[in-house]
């Protein structure tokens, strides 16, 4: 999905104003049915029944992979699997990303933050700003979380760049992937000789005989994978985009948080109209389809726009316009229906407090260096690097 900045590229924009679904070829080597409105995606989010996640063929320009190879890379990916297969792995995991757990957390995560800007500050100014805070903050709050160590960091990190990056060969992408899920199985291994409190630690203790290990190695990476690549880049991206309009730093950075619910409003705007994941997973059609006046027959790949979904007139007024203090509730930034990211509690705690903790203890931040330059062709959006000063 080609970005303009912040926006989504202004095709984009046109096909969902004049028309809001079109068939589009890939750069996987299959055409698509590109669904842009708001509300068509929310259909489509919500119905698996007749756009099915489990039934996607694989990418034509890859090389083939055997049944076992891809059973394996499939189980325990809540993001490849339907109901009722995903409900069971699903319910397993609820119960730790629920406001109670999530609340419990928070005091750590206040302190992790709390230490790095600490080091950022014994560091000096300028600094990079997704080097030192906006990646090492959630990866450090996802490790704990799951009881990954966190000297590991460098390589699993590596290993999400390649399989997130699309400009990156097929065979380098799934040669990561298998890595990742290797190390993976490693420590499951270590889990089921040792349990600990941590959610791997628990799903090995609490439901080790109902899950196999391939199950418990694709849980854990994907929660891995999706815990500090999303909120880092939210990190980075929003404090850029806060940056280039101070009038909404100033609200992020003074509001008190007596106000209830400020700086949650704000934390969903900013999701919104940043929507660092471009678009839903891959869907295939099991039956004729119409969505948004185009029918569609059984068979097709369908795949959503979420940032043109969450710019949509027709979803809320002035669309364009970066405004912390409305109501955007209903965006679809961490998707909608039975795939809604199971980790958004986590996320948006973490925003919330991460973003006004930075600002102000840098009343004075500025960026300090050239253009940053954006992560164009990674399935998630951000920018690499972000050089600030204060």
């Amino acid at each position: 999905m080609r970005r303009d900045g912040f926006a989504p590229d202004s095709e984009l924009g046109r096909l969902r104003d004049e028309e809001g679904v079109r068939k589009t070829p890939t750069i996987f080597g299959r055409e698509v049915w590109l669904v842009t409105r708001h509300a068509d995606v929310r259909q489509v989010l919500s119905d698996h029944e007749r756009f099915s996640i489990q039934q996607v063929p694989p990418v034509a320009t890859a090389p083939p992979m055997s049944e076992e190879q891809a059973a394996y890379l499939r189980a325990g990916n809540l993001l490849a699997l339907d109901p009722p297969d995903h409900t069971r792995l699903r319910r397993m995991l609820a119960g730790e990303f629920t406001g109670r757990r999530i609340r419990r957390l928070e005091p750590r995560v206040r302190e992790i933050v709390d230490d790095h800007l600490d080091a950022l500050e014994r560091g000096g100014s300028p600094a990079d700003l997704v080097a030192s805070f906006a990646l090492p903050v959630p990866s450090l709050v996802i490790c704990e979380l799951l009881g990954v160590p966190y000297e590991d960091r460098a390589d699993f990190q590596e290993r999400s760049r390649l399989i997130l990056d699309l400009s990156e060969p097929i065979e380098r992408r799934r040669a990561a992937n298998i890595d990742a899920r290797g190390y993976i199985t490693e420590l499951v291994d270590r889990k089921r000789a040792a349990p600990d409190d941590s959610l791997l630690g628990m799903l090995v203790r609490e439901h080790g005989d109902d899950l196999t290990d391939a199950e418990l190695s694709g849980i854990g990476m994907l929660l891995l994978m999706a815990g500090h690549e999303t909120t880092s880049n939210m990190l980075g991206l929003g404090t850029l985009a806060l940056l280039r309009h101070p009038d909404q730093l100033k609200l992020m950075r003074d509001r008190p948080e007596t106000v209830e619910g400020a700086v949650d409003a704000a934390v969903e705007e900013l999701l919104r109209w940043l929507s660092v994941v471009h678009a839903g997973t891959f869907k295939v059609t099991t039956t004729e389809v119409t969505i948004g006046g185009q029918t569609i027959g059984p068979g097709e790949l369908v795949v959503c726009s979420l940032p043109a979904a969450n710019r949509d007139p027709a979803f809320m007024p002035d669309p364009e316009t970066l405004d912390l203090t409305r109501d955007a509730a209903g965006h679809v930034a961490f998707g909608h229906g039975v795939h809604h990211c199971l980790g958004a509690p986590l996320a948006r705690m973490e925003l919330r407090i991460a973003f006004p903790a930075l600002l102000r203890r840098f009343p004075g931040l500025r960026l300090a260096g050239p253009e940053p330059d954006y992560r164009e062709f990674n399935i998630v959006y951000g920018v690499e690097s972000l050089l600030v000063a204060w």
